[in-house]
């Protein structure tokens, strides 16, 4: 029993609150309830069952063999523990999913210098109510008229519009 205490995982039930949306909290905290409940009952058990006292038995019950019978079928008892069939493959898919994380990670702290870089530009530039045509177009080159491809006004395609 022992063994099965040290192998329970400890939850971290302050970190998993704070994951939780408003409108399932009643779910969580019948869930941490349930939990400690188990929790508490399981370390309530004594490491190993008591013992049975098989002389005892043997003076009170009167049918000769049948005590034997009982303690030699009880000692071939052998409970199986399961076997942990999903545990590589949980491992597996918590390993991608730190790998993905963590190359979203690297993917976001480029768009973020990016949108700094953008951010330090829109903070150097002319005030937009002092900006002329020419400022606009050089800070904003998709401003720009193209007279040559579109002369006629509004000079850009009507799809464009």
């Amino acid at each position: 029993m022992s063994s099965r205490r040290v192998a329970m995982k400890a939850v971290d039930w302050i970190a998993f609150g704070e994951r939780v949306p408003p409108n399932q909290r009643a779910m969580f905290n019948a869930l941490k309830t349930r939990s400690d409940a188990l929790t508490s009952k399981l370390t309530s058990l004594p490491e190993k069952p008591p013992a049975i006292d098989w002389s005892y038995y043997r003076k009170t019950i009167v049918k000769a063999g049948m005590v034997d019978e009982f303690e030699k079928k009880y000692n071939a008892i052998k409970v199986p523990e399961p076997i942990d069939t999903q545990g590589e493959k949980i491992n597996a898919q918590e390993q991608e999913a730190n790998k993905s994380a963590q190359s979203y990670c690297q993917a976001s702290k480029e768009r973020i210098s990016k949108y700094e870089k953008e951010l330090a530009k829109f903070k150097s530039m002319v005030p937009f109510d002092q900006m002329t045509i020419e400022d606009l177009n050089e800070t904003f080159p998709e401003t720009k008229l193209d007279m040559v491809k579109h002369p006629y006004w509004p000079h850009k395609p009507i799809s464009d519009l």
